[in-house]
């Protein structure tokens, strides 16, 4: 199975892309099984973050141009003359959904980066909260160099996520850029000894699992759709979510646990 989907404890999983003879390029089928993973991890109550990374020395590089351009045409050919969904259980939002431009996910996502991050890997970065990265990692959106366009939601999200200067360097003159440069660049959180980059990407989620499931998973939803209104507007979903989760059971417990000088007891509830 090339997407692997791992419980490491503490309410926290592991997404891993493992097909290093291609780079962790992916075809038709892994854009759906790394789509599926994702759906899972959204559908699971009991994983509340989710760190996603490669084998090796790969993390992700986008599509497997040699087969996914034919594989898509085709998809696409079918279910429009055959008037069905899917066919051979993927669908045409895989490849949105893999790279998290089209499925919404509000719980936090920490991206261990331990190899190249190029094309769909930086799409798919853009949809990722926390970035820990190797020094021999590298990042790119190098579809311009191939006269291709980024669709999948980098020139949207980057521009929001760094500075426009940034951003632009990234996007127009799509180069690789190695890690130290990425973190000067706002990019990424930090960078770490390749031996350490699982584990720092575990100490990463459960900085967050101590905290209250809900109060996070709202806290990252009212930013992500604030981004999109105006400031008046954010404000009231801002109200809209403090009043939901100040009525939650989590919302007791916690200053509860506070006053009785104990670590909570979250219930996501």
């Amino acid at each position: 199975m090339p997407i692997h989907y791992e419980d490491v404890g503490d309410h926290v999983v592991r997404i891993t892309i493992d097909r290093p003879e291609a780079k962790n390029s992916l075809d038709l089928y892994h854009f759906r099984d790394l789509a599926n993973a994702w759906r899972r991890f959204n559908d699971d109550t009991e994983a509340w973050v989710a760190i996603v990374t490669g084998v090796g020395r790969n993390f992700m590089s986008g599509a497997d141009l040699k087969t996914y351009i034919p594989q898509i045409t085709a998809l696409q050919s079918q279910i429009v003359d055959g008037n069905v969904t899917e066919i051979d259980g993927c669908q045409l939002r895989d490849g949105t959904d893999a790279v998290l431009r089209s499925l919404r996910i509000y719980k936090p996502i920490i991206a261990a980066v331990n190899g190249p991050c190029v094309a769909g890997g930086m799409e798919m970065l853009g949809g990722v909260d926390i970035r820990v990265a190797t020094e021999h990692a590298t990042f790119g959106v190098m579809e311009p160099k191939r006269g291709l366009f980024a669709g999948g939601g980098t020139t949207v999200r980057l521009p929001r996520q760094v500075s426009f200067p940034a951003a632009m360097e990234f996007l127009l003159t799509a180069e690789a850029f190695p890690a130290a440069r990425a973190l000067e660049l706002g990019l990424l959180n930090e960078i770490v000894a390749e031996d350490d980059l699982q584990a720092r990407a575990e100490e990463w989620a459960r900085r967050i699992t101590v905290n209250a499931p809900l109060a996070v998973q709202a806290t990252k939803e009212s930013v992500l759709r604030g981004l999109a209104l105006d400031q008046k507007a954010a404000f009231k979903l801002e109200a809209e979510f403090a009043g939901k989760i100040f009525q939650t059971e989590d919302a007791k417990e916690g200053p509860k646990a506070f006053a009785e000088k104990r670590p909570p007891q979250w219930k996501g509830r």
